[in-house]
């Protein structure tokens, strides 16, 4: 069954027809913040804690559901967030036509769609192609973070972060730690772990 199409009327929203290729984001935002992307924001959940915390920083938002950016953007408006602009789009086609190269200081991959049969495993968002081609999007220093309720998820990207040469581990010696201090939880991690599941956290810099 289709679903239907939601209008998004919000500051916070933007449509892509009504962004330039490349974008210039300071003007967007009306400033010259650091530049962060959420990839697949759900509700807005996590992306309006983290805005809150960092004020001093632009957040785009994006997710391929119509619905997910509406949800995102009424949270945002209650919350009167100025921060954050969110889009609808598919995440290699977003960054590549609207993100200019060593133009992120935060990449966040919450909970991406774990593709669970064997088969269809090619289709996950992060793996090492991705992540080299994220390397020429992200300015050294730049935050990596991923995080997945999927037992083979999380430990296939924990095993391959560290064969990426640009990047470093900021647990230490952890691969992934099942608890993140100070790293907000979305409402999907919350539902996952009240069913017992244990979120698998990454965090990496760019070197």
């Amino acid at each position: 069954m289709t679903q239907s199409f939601i209008h998004i009327d919000s500051p916070n929203y933007i449509r892509l027809e009504d962004l330039p290729k490349p974008p210039n984001w300071s003007a967007v935002f009306g400033n010259d913040n650091p530049l962060a992307l959420e990839i697949g924001c759900g509700v807005g959940d996590f992306m309006l804690k983290t805005a809150l915390d960092q004020p001093d920083v632009n957040f785009v938002a994006i997710d391929f559901y119509n619905k997910g950016c509406y949800k995102t953007c009424r949270r945002m408006d209650r919350h009167e967030v100025k921060n954050v602009r969110v889009l609808r789009d598919e995440a290699r086609l977003f960054v590549t036509d609207r993100v200019p190269k060593g133009g992120l200081s935060a990449l966040y991959i919450n909970c991406p769609d774990p593709w669970p049969k064997k088969r269809h495993r090619k289709r996950r968002l992060v793996n090492r192609e991705f992540v080299e081609f994220m390397m020429d999007y992200m300015r050294p220093g730049a935050d990596f973070y991923f995080a997945t309720d999927f037992d083979d998820y999380g430990i296939d990207v924990a095993e391959m972060l560290p064969k990426v040469s640009m990047l470093q581990n900021q647990f230490g010696t952890d691969l992934y730690r099942h608890e993140f201090p100070g790293y907000h939880l979305s409402k999907y991690m919350r539902k996952f772990m009240a069913e017992g599941k244990k979120i698998y956290f990454l965090h990496y810099k760019v070197k």
